[in-house]
Order: structure tokens, then C-alpha cells, then sequence
């Protein structure tokens, strides 16, 4: 909303600066990063208060450091979500049509979600496969309803885009083009929603794919730059780097109390969310298969799980019993469980090990992040 004080640039000069969207991103940025900050303590508190804390360790990996995470409060998502909500639309355009379906995404999936950790907690068993996928179905028609029924968008959301090329590779029909949008919606949020297990994994990560999309959305959204680098022009795609900017804040003031050892988890409540949100950045800008290098931790972490299912599957049905390919799936528990043997061997602090995979990945999140970015020019 603080865009419209630069129609007053004419009575105060300096007002003009909200008319620009890098000057509006980095106060989305910062805003969402204080409000994190401030709101984090208060929200640890109250979820404490009402017991809505993690209820069972994970003994895949020996419960390697686990105990001590039993009872820190979840649902944490409940902060992002509202931090970045609350930056957005104050500083960007909030009746931009991008803005206001990434922005339904990103709460509904993170409603989604609330309802799943709500009912691990007082049910001890959280929402069915059919009735989260459903959900995410449900929205996925609405957003593609809409995108359908405004004709320049609807050209838009048949493209086929490929990274590398400058053209789109083909024109999808309608059913084709709400299926591709279907998979892309719910394939990111359950992604990212695997790779949260770890301290700080899955929001580190994120930061860095919304680094990436900030870039990605901020080209698309300028008629000159997207034309230089032949990428999709997307008129009013612009406003999309406020909200990634205000993600961004959002997220680094999460994971300031989500670093290890977290005083607080996402829960399903952020991963979703922010799962959701990241695929409708890459839809609307048309960029979704470059999602698979910026987000190619979440691409892996999610194949390690389709990969360790299947053949154990597999194996089962063919010798009797199952075999697996890892030690533990998704991949960073199988890097957890090597880590702790290693550990062991070399008489070293278990207690580091969390850190130590955290950190590799954040360092391999950033390198596709920016992999993603120089495909910019690559075509």
C-alpha cells in the first residue's frame, strides 16, 4: 500500500521512491525480517503454552540428538506466512492479480498444512495423502481458472518453456496445461515439505531459491531486460520480487530461531506454504522446469524418497523382502546416518553432525540458485 504515496511526489519529491520496485523490495525485505524477529518470541511462548510442541523422535537415524527436540514447539510456519503477508502487502501493489494468487497460494497451502500439524498433535495422525492432495487440487483449478480466463494469460500458460531456449518448445492444450500445473504446485510443496528435517534444511534452502526467483521475477517483469535476455515478458510480474524480497526477510528471521539447536520447527503449516509459493513464482513468470536447478535440493531430496520407495517395492515383490538404496530417506537422513558412523569411528562430536549436512546443502542450494541465474544469459 505504500506504493500509492508516490501519486503525492508532486507535494514531497522523495516520495517518488516507492513508485520503484527495488526501493519497495528491500523495504519488504527488512519489514518481514523485524517482524520475524519481533513476533518469533511471543509465538514460541504461546506454543509452549498450549503444548503444540514436536511429540516424537525420529528413530531412523538412532535418534541421533533427537530427545532434546521433543516438545519444541511447531508450527512456525504460523510466522513466515504472517511476516511475509503482512510485508507484501504493504509494499507492494496489492490488487496485482500475480501478487494476490501467490499470496491465496502461499496461505492456503500453509492452511493446509496447519490443518496436518493440528491434527498430528490432537489426533496423533494427521490429514491422508487424498485429502491433502485434493486441497492442493482444488486450488490448483481456481488458479488455473483464472489464469484462463484473462486472454493474456492465457497464451501465456499454454507455453511450454524450456531453460536454455529462448522460444517456447510447444503450445499445451488446456488439459495438458492444468495437469503441467497441477504437478508443478504439488510436486514443489511436498518437496520442500520432505526436505524439512533438519535444523534449518529446509528455510535455508528456500532463501535461496527466493534469492533466485527475486532476480528471475524482477527480469520478467521488465520489458527492457526480458527482451535483452530473452525470457517471457510478463507485465506486472515486477511487483513478484517485492514478495519474494519480503519471503526472503521472512525466512532469514525464521531461521534465526530455526538454526540448530531451533527453539521452534515450520512444521507441514511452512513447509507447504512455502513449497506452494515457490511454484507459483515459477508459474507466473513461466519458469517452472528451471525450477528443478534452482530448486534442485528439493528436486533430489524428493527423487531420494520416490527412489528409495520404489525398489524397496520392487525387491519386496521380487526376492521376498525389501532392499533399499540408502540407508534412510529423504537424502539428508542418509547423509545423517553416515555422518554418525563416521563420527563415531573418529571420535568426534555426534552433536555436529546436523550441522555439518545442514550446511553442505545450503552451500549446494546456493550453487543451483545461482546455476539457475546464469541461465539467464545461456540461451
Amino acid at each position: 500500500m505504500l506504493y500509492y504515496l508516490s501519486l503525492l511526489e508532486a507535494h514531497l519529491s522523495e516520495l517518488r521512491l516507492f513508485k520503484y520496485i527495488t526501493f519497495r523490495t528491500l523495504g519488504a525485505a527488512s519489514t518481514a525480517f523485524v517482524v520475524s524477529l519481533l513476533l518469533a518470541p511471543w509465538l514460541i511462548r504461546k506454543l509452549q503454552a498450549i503444548n503444540f510442541g514436536e511429540q516424537k523422535i525420529d528413530d531412523r537415524v538412532g535418534g541421533l540428538g533427537k530427545q532434546t527436540k521433543v516438545g519444541t514447539p511447531t508450527m512456525g510456519g504460523i510466522l513466515i506466512i504472517a511476516a511475509a503477508t503482512s510485508s507484501t502487502l504493504l509494499w507492494a501493489i496489492p490488487t496485482n492479480t500475480y501478487v494476490l494468487l501467490t499470496l491465496g497460494t502461499f496461505v492456503l497451502m500453509g492452511v493446509i498444512g496447519f490443518v496436518d500439524d493440528y491434527w498430528k498433535i490432537k489426533r496423533k495422525n494427521g490429514l491422508s495423502v487424498k485429502a491433502k492432495f485434493a486441497a492442493q487440487l482444488g486450488w490448483a483449478a481456481i488458479v488455473f481458472g483464472v489464469l484462463w480466463s484473462v486472454p493474456e494469460m492465457r497464451d501465456r500458460v499454454t507455453d511450454f518453456m524450456v531453460p536454455f531456449c529462448k522460444q517456447p518448445l510447444f503450445q499445451m492444450s488446456m488439459v495438458v496445461a492444468f495437469i503441467f500445473l497441477v504437478l508443478v504446485l504439488v510436486g514443489a510443496s511436498n518437496a520442500v515439505n520432505l526436505t524439512d528435517g533438519l535444523d534449518g534444511l529446509a528455510i535455508g534452502c528456500s532463501n535461496s531459491v527466493a534469492v533466485a526467483y527475486l532476480f528471475l521475477t524482477y527480469v520478467a517483469g521488465h520489458s527492457n531486460f526480458a527482451e535483452y535476455l530473452q525470457v517471457p515478458s510478463v507485465q506486472g510480474a515486477g511487483e513478484l520480487t517485492v514478495y519474494c524480497g519480503a519471503l526472503l526477510g521472512a525466512g532469514l528471521g525464521f531461521l534465526w530461531y530455526n538454526c540448530h539447536p531451533a527453539k521452534i520447527f515450520m512444521g507441514d503449516t511452512g513447509s507447504l506454504a512455502l513449497g506452494g509459493a515457490i511454484a507459483m513464482l515459477a508459474i507466473l513468470i513461466k519458469q517452472e522446469l528451471l525450477l528443478t536447478i534452482v530448486g534442485a535440493v528439493f528436486v533430489i531430496e524428493a527423487a531420494s524418497v520416490v527412489i528409495q520407495s520404489s525398489y524397496f517395492k520392487y525387491t519386496r515383490k521380487r526376492y521376498g523382502e525389501g532392499r533399499r538404496v540408502f540407508k534412510c530417506a529423504p537424502l539428508h537422513h542418509h547423509f545423517e546416518f553416515v555422518e554418525k558412523e563416521r563420527a563415531l569411528v573418529e571420535k568426534r562430536e555426534p552433536e555436529l553432525v546436523e550441522t555439518v549436512i545442514v550446511t553442505r546443502f545450503w552451500i549446494l542450494s546456493i550453487i543451483f540458485a545461482l546455476i539457475g541465474i546464469a541461465t539467464l544469459k545461456l540461451r
